[in-house]
């Protein structure tokens, strides 16, 4: 999810898995979006209007379950958020890598891939493009991303550890 300042500029804001509840703060209340979605992999969506939503939460007595979730989910975004504050250029980029890895869809075979160009990366992060590539370098002289020019984790355990993780 992206947030999308006046200027066009843009910060992810969070990362969603197969699963994944979307618009559910849009759906409780009028107020223009706070983020947009963009998909890295094909996926499937099921799109509820809100009016629906809102019938089958009050029929199932759902209100604090969505309550709950949305908090949890707004509370990882600004753990996130937070955490990338304190971060240098490298860290932040492993850190990115490895949770894309994480959520990409294995039955594709493609979980080492990260879909990104190097300045999506950029804008992802608020990153010069330049400042991303020195980097991604760097990351492909430890061996922690495959030489070339897709970008492919070849070494978890090494990126791991440039993340801190």
């Amino acid at each position: 999810m992206f947030g999308t300042e006046p200027d066009g500029g843009r910060l992810l804001l969070a990362l969603r898995g197969a699963g994944d509840l979307l618009g559910e703060l849009a759906a409780r209340s009028a107020e223009r979006r706070t983020a947009t979605v963009e998909t890295i992999d094909r996926c499937s969506v099921r799109v509820v209007q809100a009016e629906r939503l809102n019938s089958f939460l009050a029929e199932q007595d759902g209100q604090s379950a969505l309550l709950e979730y949305t908090m949890s989910k707004l509370s990882q975004t600004a753990a996130y958020q937070v955490g990338l504050v304190h971060f240098g250029p490298e860290r932040k980029i492993a850190r990115l890598l490895l949770e894309v890895a994480a959520l990409a869809d294995d039955s594709s075979g493609g979980a080492e891939r990260v879909p990104f160009s190097q300045q999506e990366l950029a804008d992802s992060l608020g990153m010069a493009r330049s400042t991303v590539a020195n980097h991604l370098q760097r990351l492909k002289d430890s061996g922690a991303l495959r030489p070339g020019p897709r970008l492919v984790i070849s070494d978890v355990a090494r990126l791991r550890g440039i993340a801190g993780l």
